[in-house]
């Protein structure tokens, strides 16, 4: 079987479907969107709390209910979704080899976007050495079990990590009657915002054990305990639990885009975009959170949108960098930046501003954002904290000599 279309987007999530609806309010033809979930609408499905829709739709909505919304959303534009479908290889430059319940596909494309999101890194990924019983899981994993299949996943858990989601894993478990141990993190503090941390600490009673991790899982048929170690003092304990949530450390879902021959970020193993959110590769283009693990679905979403205009620029004109743009890099203690790579023409960013993370805590600094000996701008930020978005102005960027060293964005000393 053969189909052509003119736009296919792979991730039916926030920013795959808000790009299909971009595209086909521009007026383009016909828009595929294939997800190999059962279902289209992404993470949201499964998340049952509230606050999602804030900065894409301006108002506050249940996960399950914002996915649906943009899935109806789609249907009524004219987009053609296809679930359980997976794309398992490129057959030419915008030409994918499709397999779904209906069989073998090849879908050629006038442009395709990658929407293919991220996942958190698993146990094996981050090297916990101990047994392999039942009980492990991600944040994902639990919250598919949990509101999806409605499935038991134990009384006692341990959630490793103290990001905004590992807070969300823990509102999951207390919905599935579960109770949560401790939260561990190897971090000096939690890097969530205030409620939610008084939430689980004062709420839900659940300690944070900082400068501290899981070094050891234990347990036959199921978990029985976790070995725990502060860094710090080097004191060893173990917590008595039948469940282990491992929650962020977030990789970017690229097995399609490096397989494709895209350029890579070293750091995330992201696409190379520029602020159009155009790959290496002509007519592929890359969004949401494929480039920035993990945002919240609405800003997502608003990446869709972004890369939605640009797919329909250039379907509309062909036109396409003729020359490699130039890469961002970020200097510790900044991990990375997106988008990462500036090109002639490229206009501004996602919501006209760059989103980094940083690797520590550290107190106010000062972005600088610097091309060989020229300081292109400044900027102060209040404080840096590992896990947490730092947004930079896209001002400077007309100042960019496409010519010049590479774009460097470092923190001024204290």
């Amino acid at each position: 079987m053969s189909t052509a279309v003119d736009a296919l987007i792979v991730g039916g999530g926030p920013a795959g479907l808000a790009a299909a609806l971009e595209l086909r309010r521009g007026g383009v033809a016909r828009v595929l969107v294939v997800d190999r979930e059962e279902a289209a609408g992404g993470v949201p499905r499964h998340s049952v709390h509230t606050g999602f829709g804030l900065r894409d739709l301006h108002r506050m909505m249940s996960g399950p209910r914002y996915a649906a919304h943009y899935v109806g959303r789609a249907r009524d534009a004219g987009v053609e979704i296809r679930a359980a479908a997976t794309v398992t290889g490129w057959i030419g430059p915008t030409v994918v080899a499709l397999t779904s319940p209906a069989g073998l596909d090849e879908v050629s494309a006038r442009a395709i976007l990658l929407a293919t999101g991220c996942r958190e890194r698993p146990r094996a990924a981050r090297l916990v050495p101990g047994t392999r019983p039942l009980g492990v899981l991600t944040t994902g994993a639990l919250q598919q079990a949990v509101y999806t299949h409605r499935q038991p996943v134990g009384r006692r858990a341990v959630v490793v990590g103290a990001e905004h989601v590992s807070f969300s894993a823990v509102l999951t478990l207390a919905h599935a009657g579960v109770e949560t141990v401790a939260l561990v993190t190897e971090h000096p503090r939690d890097q969530t915002v205030p409620p939610f941390r008084w939430l689980t600490t004062t709420r839900w009673r659940v300690p944070i054990l900082t400068s501290s991790r899981v070094t050891q899982i234990l347990g036959a048929r199921r978990v029985e305990a976790v070995e725990v170690t502060n860094a710090r003092t080097g004191a060893v304990d173990h917590l008595a639990c039948d469940t282990v949530v491992f929650t962020g450390d977030w990789i970017a879902d690229h097995e399609l885009a490096r397989r494709g021959g895209l350029e890579m970020e070293p750091t995330t193993r992201a696409p190379r975009v520029d602020l159009a959110l155009r790959t290496s590769a002509r007519g592929v283009f890359a969004a949401g959170n494929l480039l920035h693990g993990a945002e919240t679905a609405d800003v997502a979403a608003l990446s869709g949108l972004h890369a939605g205009r640009a797919m329909r620029d250039f379907l509309r004109s062909g036109d396409w960098p003729t020359r490699a743009p130039l890469p961002l890099r970020c200097r510790a203690p900044l991990r990375w930046v997106s988008p990462n790579a500036v090109s002639g023409r490229s206009g501004r960013p996602p919501r006209g501003h760059f989103i980094l993370r940083a690797d520590a805590f550290c107190p106010a600094r000062e972005l600088v954002v610097s091309q060989g000996d020229a300081v292109l701008w400044r900027e102060r930020h209040r404080r840096l904290i590992p896990n947490r978005p730092l947004h930079l102005s896209a001002a400077w960027v007309d100042r960019v000599d496409l010519d010049g060293p590479a774009v460097v964005i470092g923190a001024a000393p204290p």
